[in-house]
């Protein structure tokens, strides 16, 4: 049987959330992750064999020269709160396997059973018909109803019917048959901007998990990446309104000096047909 994951280190807490993240629209759920456990100073514990999880479909060449099969990473972090609190365990994964994500789910909570985990958490993007400048709202979702009574409590949209994609989706499902208490908060993302990383997103989404959670993390980085991306945004907005402007609408007057050429060209057709006339 393959192993399916190498430790290097066996914490031993109490009791432990648990904080799950991979890529996504907007990347809202690894931006948040890897912000936090910066931030915390989380340390690395163990990491999957990924060759268990993913199978990858060709090789780089470098100089000619055929390198080996690349996979990506995905690896468990933990934190220890001093403050008597629960501790922490990440799982934070560079990609989503395309045939496996039921298997890997199964396996990351298992290792989340083993250090105590009480509680997942899980984000993704929820897409909505908002304009960039607009502050993205928080919407909330849960495995119990008893847990959604408890979110009403904090500044959360509950929806009621919608559906999340993929591994930060699926895991909550997985959690529920496993009777493991699970909570996904997504962040608006505008519909246009889906293909585009959104820290804004991520700094809402933040914000609501610190009040969840009952610790405090610095957001000042991330306010600052977030107000960064929002000036960039605005200068895409600008570069595509423009161009869309030159295609698809036309001035009304004539640019100056071409009326006059116009005008020659009618004189010139003119001359022309008396010409014919007299021969």
């Amino acid at each position: 049987m393959k192993k399916l994951a190498t430790f290097k280190k066996e914490p031993h807490p109490r009791s432990c959330d648990f904080i799950a993240a991979w890529p996504g629209i907007g990347n809202l759920a690894l931006i948040l992750a890897r912000y936090l456990r910066e931030k915390l100073g989380a340390e690395e514990i163990g990491e999957i064999e990924p060759c268990t999880f993913f199978e990858p479909i060709g090789v780089m060449v470098k100089d000619n020269v055929i390198e080996a099969p690349q996979f990506p990473e995905g690896k468990f972090y933990y934190w220890h709160n001093n403050n008597g609190k629960r501790d922490i365990l990440f799982f934070i994964g560079d990609e989503q396997p395309a045939y496996k994500g039921y298997e890997l789910a199964d396996f990351v909570l298992d290792v989340a059973k083993k250090y105590k985990v009480q509680r997942v958490y899980t984000f993704a993007a929820a897409i909505a018909k908002i304009h960039h400048t607009e502050q993205p709202k928080v919407w909330a979702v849960a495995t119990r109803p008893d847990i959604v009574e408890y979110l009403k409590g904090f500044e959360v949209v509950l929806k009621g019917r919608l559906q999340i994609a993929g591994l930060n989706g699926l895991l909550l499902g997985v959690a529920r048959e496993r009777g493991i208490e699970g909570i996904c908060l997504l962040g608006e993302v505008p519909s246009y901007t889906t293909r585009i990383p959104n820290p804004k997103a991520a700094l809402a989404v933040i914000k609501v998990l610190l009040k969840i959670l009952g610790i405090d993390v610095d957001l000042t980085d991330l306010a600052r990446i977030a107000e960064e991306s929002d000036q960039q945004m605005k200068k895409l907005a600008a570069q595509a309104m423009g161009e869309y402007i030159d295609r698809y609408t036309r001035p009304v007057w004539p640019p100056s000096g071409e009326e006059e050429e116009d005008e020659e060209d009618e004189e010139d057709e003119e001359d022309e047909d008396n010409d014919d006339e007299e021969n």
